[in-house]
């Protein structure tokens, strides 16, 4: 064992610490529903995938407060991102930023080279898939009709569903194993039973881009590792996964942390470099170490407490 020797639905915006909404700005040059192939990333001269999602100088207030400052980014295609930090560090407004669902107090977020606001918002929610942090759906809802409004960017309020949308359906609910469920209500599921269908819900709209907040929430341990199988496999497929975690121990499986705290990024790069760890323990007040564990295959970071 190798250880480290150390001591995280409308578009609203948020003005004075009030949400608004954010006004559609069609390109009328652009079709009305756009797509990008999510198996193809482009390379660039120097080996990388073409940036997908960009954030330059952002920056975003709770009334008089700033809670995140100065951020910059680059999100590409084939690669998952957990964003990291202690409570509080501007997580989830980071994410909401980047879906477009919080208006930053400065800077700017280009999807595909293009400002993300530019963009049809049917177009926009076909490349971008999100998981808010508390799940939105409840009630009497049957689980295969929840995961039916991730299909709703590809066929429109009013449009018929199609036998590829319920392919969709079906393949995202065995995707997160809860194929069972389908017929159930939404009110009658545990907490992580209804996570699953949350996600699968997400994993339904097919986008090129995941935006997910917590997904772990409730889950127990096969169905964690299911969803980490399920970013993998995407993310090798080609997709881009941004997910907001506080298990520590999950979020080194990552290719890239993002650790926050303060509202700035404090550090961002692989698990593998020993400043982006030593960095990570030290927002969290030293609070664990992180050990390296060769389990056969690879060497994995896990978190361990200092109790």
């Amino acid at each position: 064992m190798r250880t480290d020797g150390m001591s995280g639905s409308a578009p609203v915006a948020e003005t004075a610490g009030t949400a608004a909404p954010i006004p559609e700005v069609a390109d009328p040059t652009a079709p009305a529903l756009e797509t990008v192939s999510l198996a193809a990333p482009v390379l660039e001269a120097a080996g990388l995938a073409a940036p997908v999602l960009e954030a330059a100088g952002l920056a975003a207030a709770r009334g008089p407060r700033r809670v995140l400052e100065n951020i910059s980014l680059t999100l590409r295609a084939g690669e998952w991102t957990a964003i990291v930090g202690p409570n509080g560090a501007g997580k989830s407004t980071l994410l909401g930023l980047l879906a477009g669902l919080l208006r930053p107090a400065a800077g700017s977020i280009r999807l595909y080279g293009r400002p993300l606001q530019a963009w049809n918002l049917r177009a926009r929610a076909c490349q971008l898939a999100w998981l808010a942090q508390h799940g939105e759906a409840e009630g009497e809802i049957p689980v295969r009709d929840v995961v039916r409004i991730g299909r709703l960017p590809r066929h429109g309020l009013f449009g018929a569903i199609t036998v590829e949308d319920e392919n969709a359906v079906d393949s995202a609910l065995a995707e997160m194993e809860c194929s069972a469920l389908a017929e159930r209500r939404l009110d009658e599921l545990s907490g992580g039973e209804r996570q699953r269908v949350l996600l699968a819900r997400a994993l339904a709209v097919e986008a090129p881009i995941l935006l997910l907040d917590e997904p772990t929430t409730h889950l127990d341990a096969p169905h964690q590792r299911t969803l980490i199988r399920s970013l993998r496999q995407r993310v090798r497929a080609g997709a881009t996964a941004v997910t907001v975690l506080h298990d520590l121990t999950l979020a080194l499986a990552a290719d890239r942390l993002l650790v926050l705290a303060d509202g700035c990024i404090q550090a961002d790069g692989p698990p593998a470099d020993q400043a982006v760890r030593r960095q990570l323990t030290k927002v969290f007040g030293d609070a664990f170490r992180i050990a390296g564990v060769d389990d056969g295959h690879e060497l994995r970071w896990v978190v361990l407490p200092a109790l």
